[in-house]
């Protein structure tokens, strides 16, 4: 693997992983507003289970492309 290749994989798998972070987040305030109950007697399981779906399909989808990983050499 040259280091042109390895750069593009960190710049990815960075971009990648601060989406993921980001939805996770988002996924995370959403479920618990959802509900009129408090923080402290949430279902944390579901929470748990909601929110790493949540990233995952956030990674899966980074998997067609993410503009912030292009390389301005490909004209993209």
């Amino acid at each position: 693997m040259s280091e042109t290749e390895k750069l593009s994989w960190k710049t990815w798998l960075k971009a990648a992983g601060i989406r993921a972070v980001k939805t996770w987040a988002q996924a995370g305030v959403a479920y618990l507003g959802s509900g009129a109950i408090g923080v402290f007697e949430a279902d944390w399981v579901g929470f748990l289970s909601v929110t790493i779906m949540a990233a995952v399909l956030s990674l899966l989808t980074s998997l067609a492309g993410l503009p912030e990983a292009e390389s301005p050499m490909r004209g993209e």
